[in-house]
C-alpha cells in the first residue's frame, strides 16, 4: 500500500478509544504508522499553528488523544504513533486524512442493550462519500483471540455476483491471510420465481438447481482469488434468504465482516446502500466497508 497508514478518528467516546486499539492491533499486522486524529473547531493554536499547551479549551481535545494513546501503547507498544489535533471541522479534518491513509477506523456508538450501531453525521457521510476501506468498531470489539484460526475465528464477506467486486475480495483475502484465519465467503439470494408452485410452496428439485447454479457462480468468482492466496481457506456458501439476514447470520463469530459499497462517482448521489446499512446497524463484529467500482 502507497501510504501504509492507518488514521483512527476519534471522539472522546469509549468507542473510540476501541476502535484506536482495533487500528494499532491491524497496524502491527500491516506493519503501518498509526495516526490518531481528534478535530475541533475551536482548537488553540501557538504562532507556528500547533496547540497551545496552555489554553484551557484545549484540556478535553488533549485528554481525548492521551486516553486513545495510553490505550493504544498499552496493546502494542512498539507501533509508531502520531498523534494529530486539528483546527477544523472533523469531516473535513477527517476527509483530509483519509486521502493520505489506506484505512480509516471510526469508532460506533451503541444503542442501549440491543448495542446496536448508530452512525453520527461525520461517520455517515465519511462512509457514503470515501474511496478508502472504512472500519467501524463499537466498544470492546477491539478484544480478539490469539492468531491461527483458533476458538473458530474467521472473516467473513459478503459476495454480490451481479457486479464486479474485486476490491472487496482483494481486501477480505488480504485481511484473512495477514490474521491467518479462514475467509468466510457467504452469497445470499432469493428463491427464483420458477422454484415456487402455485400453492405458494417450494418445488424441491427447482429449489436445489437454483442453489447449484449459485454456487457454480460463487466459486467462479472466488477463483482467481483462492489461486493467488492459497494459504488462505475458504468455506464458500450459499444462502437462499435475504443477502442481509444471511450476513448478519454468520457474522456472529467473525473477526470482522467486510461488505462492499458501490462507489457511484460524482455524477450520481451517495449512498450507503441496504445490506452495508444492515451491518452497521446490526452486525455483532466489526465491520469493514470498501468502496468498489
Amino acid at each position: 500500500m502507497a501510504n501504509n497508514l492507518i488514521t483512527v478518528g476519534l471522539d472522546g467516546t469509549p468507542q473510540s478509544v476501541s476502535a484506536a486499539v482495533w487500528a494499532a492491533r491491524e497496524a502491527t499486522l500491516r506493519q503501518a504508522r498509526l495516526r490518531l486524529l481528534h478535530a475541533w473547531v475551536l482548537l488553540a493554536l501557538e504562532p507556528d499553528g500547533t496547540p497551545s499547551r496552555k489554553a484551557e479549551q484545549n484540556y478535553w481535545p488533549r485528554r481525548i488523544v492521551e486516553e486513545a494513546e495510553a490505550a493504544v501503547r498499552s496493546s502494542c507498544p512498539d507501533l509508531p504513533v502520531e498523534v494529530s489535533l486539528v483546527r477544523k471541522d472533523p469531516f473535513e479534518a477527517l476527509t483530509d486524512a483519509v486521502g493520505q491513509s489506506d484505512l480509516l477506523v471510526l469508532g460506533s456508538r451503541g444503542l442501549g442493550a440491543a448495542a446496536r450501531f448508530t452512525l453520527g453525521e461525520t461517520g455517515l457521510e465519511l462512509v457514503t462519500h470515501t474511496e478508502t476501506p472504512t472500519v467501524l468498531v463499537r466498544a470492546q470489539q477491539e478484544q480478539e483471540a490469539p492468531a491461527g484460526g483458533a476458538n473458530g475465528r474467521k472473516v467473513t464477506v459478503g459476495v454480490g455476483l451481479h457486479a464486479a467486486c474485486e476490491e472487496v475480495l482483494t481486501f477480505a483475502f488480504e485481511t484473512a491471510a495477514r490474521r491467518d484465519v479462514p475467509l468466510h465467503a457467504v452469497h445470499g439470494r432469493h428463491l427464483p420465481s420458477y422454484a415456487y408452485n402455485r400453492g405458494g410452496g417450494v418445488e424441491r428439485s427447482a429449489a436445489e438447481e437454483a442453489v447449484h447454479d449459485a454456487q457454480g457462480e460463487l466459486a467462479a468468482s472466488l477463483r482467481p482469488w483462492r489461486e493467488k492466496f492459497p494459504a488462505v481457506p475458504v468455506d464458500e456458501e450459499v444462502v437462499m434468504e435475504n443477502p442481509v439476514s444471511a450476513l448478519l447470520h454468520r457474522s456472529a463469530h467473525a473477526d470482522l465482516l467486510v461488505v462492499g459499497r458501490r462507489h457511484r462517482g460524482r455524477l450520481l448521489p451517495p449512498r450507503i446502500g441496504h445490506v452495508v446499512q444492515a451491518a452497521v446497524h446490526h452486525a455483532p463484529c466489526p465491520v469493514a466497508i470498501v468502496p468498489h467500482s
